[in-house]
C-alpha cells in the first residue's frame, strides 16, 4: 500500500458508518469519559480512533471495530506507523478490536503480524448474532424458533405494552438495569454514562437512539436501548425486573425493536453479544 496517507476529517463525517462504534456519535459519547476522539481518512478508509492518557506519560490509541472495509493484510502496520505522525506524542500503544466479520482466526492471518499480539482481555463482545431485516415481518417471525413466536404472542395476550421512552424515563430504566446487573452478575456503568449515550443520540438523526419500555398494568418491567444507524440497528442495553418475567416482556421488546428498525429502513439488527462462538447471521 505505497503512498499511504492519513488525513484528519470531522467527527460528523463518520456518522455515515453502519458500524456504530466507528461513528462520530460514539466518539462524542466516549469524549465524556476520558477519551479523546480523532477522525481520519486513511487511504479513503474512514476511522474513529479513541485516545486515552495512561500513567507515566504514556497513552493508548484504540480503534473499536475498525476498519470496516476489506483491507490489505499489512494495513494495520501501515496505520500504526502513520498514526504516530497524526496523534499526540504521548501515545505509545495501539489496540484494534476488529469487526466481527474479520475477527475469526482464519481471517486474521497476515493482518496482525509482529509487533501486534492478541490481547488477553476482550473490550467488545467477541461474538454476536445479526438478524437480517430484508424479509417481511411475517417471514422474519417464521424464521424464529416456535418457542420465541409463542413467547411474543403470550406477552401480547397477557397485556404487555411496549412504548417509547424519553429522557425522563431513563432513571426508571437504570434502576431496573441495576436490578438486572445484580441478578445476572454483570458489571455496568454509572447512570451518567447511559444518560450521555441517550442524550447524544437525541441530538442527531443518524445514529438515532431509542429507549423502549415494556409495561404491565402501567408499571415498567423491562426496557431496551437500541441505536439506528445507516442500514444497521444495534441492541445496546437491556434491563428487566424479576417480577412479571413469566409474561415474557423481553421477547416482545426485542420484536418491537426489530419492527422499528425495519420501519426505519435498517437491513440488519445486531444483538451485540452472545457467549463465545462465532458470528452468526439469521437469514
Amino acid at each position: 500500500m505505497p503512498g499511504a496517507m492519513m488525513e484528519p476529517v470531522s467527527l460528523d463525517e463518520l456518522d455515515a458508518h453502519d458500524n456504530l462504534l466507528q461513528t462520530g456519535y460514539w466518539g462524542r459519547v466516549k469524549e465524556n469519559f476520558g477519551w479523546t476522539p480523532f477522525a481520519f481518512s486513511f487511504n479513503e478508509h474512514p476511522l474513529l480512533v479513541l485516545v486515552r492518557r495512561l500513567p507515566l506519560r504514556q497513552g493508548i490509541a484504540y480503534v473499536p471495530h475498525g476498519p470496516m472495509n476489506e483491507v490489505e493484510p499489512h494495513f494495520f502496520a501501515l496505520f500504526a506507523r502513520n498514526m504516530a505522525l497524526s496523534l499526540p506524542s504521548y501515545v505509545t500503544f495501539i489496540r484494534f478490536d476488529l469487526p466481527w466479520r474479520v475477527s475469526a482466526a482464519e481471517d486474521r492471518k497476515g493482518y496482525l503480524e509482529s509487533p501486534f499480539r492478541r490481547a488477553l482481555v476482550d473490550i467488545q463482545p467477541p461474538d454476536t448474532v445479526i438478524v437480517s431485516l430484508t424479509k417481511s415481518e411475517d417471514e422474519i417471525l417464521a424464521d424464529m424458533k416456535k418457542k420465541t413466536r409463542y413467547n411474543i404472542r403470550l406477552a401480547r395476550k397477557k397485556g404487555v405494552i411496549v412504548r417509547s421512552g424519553s429522557l425522563r424515563d431513563l432513571e426508571t430504566w437504570y434502576e431496573i438495569y441495576q436490578e438486572t446487573a445484580e441478578r445476572d452478575g454483570i458489571s455496568i456503568h454509572s447512570y451518567d454514562y447511559y444518560r450521555k449515550v441517550f442524550q447524544e443520540g437525541l441530538k442527531r438523526k443518524n445514529p438515532s437512539v431509542r429507549l423502549l419500555l415494556a409495561e404491565v398494568e402501567g408499571d415498567v418491567v423491562a426496557g431496551n436501548i437500541i441505536a439506528l444507524h445507516g442500514t444497521s440497528a444495534t441492541y445496546l442495553y437491556g434491563a428487566s425486573r424479576s417480577v412479571h418475567r413469566n409474561l415474557m416482556p423481553t421477547y416482545l421488546l426485542q420484536w418491537e425493536a426489530i419492527r422499528i428498525a425495519k420501519q426505519h429502513g435498517c437491513e440488519s439488527y445486531d444483538l451485540y453479544g452472545i457467549p463465545p462462538l462465532t458470528i452468526r447471521t439469521i437469514p
